[in-house]
């Protein structure tokens, strides 16, 4: 199949070739089609998807010849890589059913993550040329799970900026998963991204082997992660789970009891528990901060670190003398290095002292591509404090 074709100016640093880098584009080509990319001398560069209405223009994933592609067999490959890697290198299945089996520009799948819970597969868009693939992302996946239930998701954001429509689907089932012992109910078509925090995993294990005999609090629990893992493995005192979606905390109650664990599980505003615990002087002996996404945009960038500050200072505020106190930011725009400023302004505003003995990131099931390194987005600070 010969592509229409795109002409770059100067060659990307990384994957992505934003429009300023955009020489000239064949006048068929329609936003989410497959471009051949070519350099500005003319030679073949690679594949990528085309939208010249994102500030993307073209999300380059093969350096491959463009005159000899095929987009089926690509796809067949990249997607056996994948599950290849999750089976045979990492043997995930050995402890868990739930986990990231695609992971963006890391798995060399631009615009795509795919998340198995069970026998479901969650397949979330970021970009109208993966969302228009469906079909045929589907077909490679079915080579490996023939009896998989596929589910389709994309923010709104996503969906305005990508210039695509996804329709809700009609029913909303909860699957089931077992990871780590750990029993949880995900519902794949709704909720927080795929319907499960599969990044923080390994986190949460090392969470648990610090929790015994403490009082715990996971702060923007989601669905108790955190708090069921402190409560069924960790030997905790007792844990606490606070989250403002009804919906998230009531599932957390359903983990909790299909765990067989008691967990207090709070529906309400973490800042507004946070004062409210502060005014108490309650203390806890492992606290979690967990929130979701601050900073989505560079312009929001100053305004949401100054948020992650009186976030970590406030929760800071309920650890007691010698407790671990552990820190989260999802922000992709935000780095290590700025993460780790925010939570020293932040001890250093509420008296307290911190001693830093671990940092981390998301599993290893969410691999980071050498040439894109804004995909190592999860950053987690583990403190002891005095």
């Amino acid at each position: 199949m010969k592509l229409p074709r795109v002409k770059l100016s100067s060659a990307p640093a990384g994957p992505n070739a934003f429009r300023r880098m955009i020489d000239s584009a064949d006048r068929e080509l329609r936003p989410g089609d497959l471009a051949a990319v070519y350099d500005r001398n003319g030679q073949p560069y690679g594949v990528g998807l085309f939208n010249p209405r994102s500030q993307i223009a073209v999300r380059i994933f093969t350096r491959d010849n463009p005159e000899t592609f095929d987009i089926d067999d690509w796809l067949a490959a990249r997607v056996g890589r994948a599950v290849e890697f999750r089976r045979e290198v990492l043997r995930l299945p050995e402890t868990t059913d739930a986990y990231r089996m695609v992971h963006d520009y890391g798995d060399g799948l631009p615009g795509l993550t795919a998340d198995i819970y069970g026998n479901h597969l969650v397949l979330e868009f970021y970009s109208l040329g993966m969302f228009k693939m469906a079909a045929s992302i589907e077909k490679a996946f079915r080579l490996h799970y023939p009896d998989a239930v596929f589910h389709h998701r994309a923010t709104s954001f996503t969906q305005e900026m990508e210039g695509f429509e996804l329709q809700p689907e009609a029913t909303r089932p909860r699957v089931r998963i077992k990871e780590n012992g750990v029993l949880f109910e995900v519902t794949p078509s709704g909720g927080y991204k795929t319907g499960f925090f599969c990044d923080q995993r390994e986190n949460r294990l090392l969470a648990a082997s610090l929790a015994g005999g403490r009082s715990v609090v996971d702060l923007c629990a989601y669905t108790g992660g955190f708090g069921i893992y402190a409560a069924k493995l960790g030997g905790a005192k007792d844990a606490t789970c606070v989250e403002l979606d009804p919906e998230a905390s009531a599932q957390c109650k359903r983990n909790a009891n299909i765990n067989k664990v008691k967990v207090d599980a709070v529906c309400v505003d973490a800042f507004a528990y946070l004062r409210q615990m502060q005014a108490n002087k309650r203390k806890f002996g492992l606290v979690v901060l967990d929130p979701y996404k601050v900073v989505s945009s560079r312009e929001e960038k100053e305004k949401g670190l100054y948020k992650y500050k009186d976030f970590n200072r406030l929760a800071m505020a309920l650890a007691d003398e010698g407790a671990v106190f552990v820190t989260c930011s999802c922000s992709g725009m935000v780095s290590m290095q700025e993460f780790s400023q925010v939570v020293r302004a932040a001890a250093a505003s509420s008296g307290k002292r911190l001693q830093i003995f671990k940092k981390t990131g998301a599993g290893s099931d969410h691999p980071v591509a050498a040439d894109y390194p804004e995909g190592e987005y999860l950053k987690a600070i583990w403190a002891r404090v005095y």
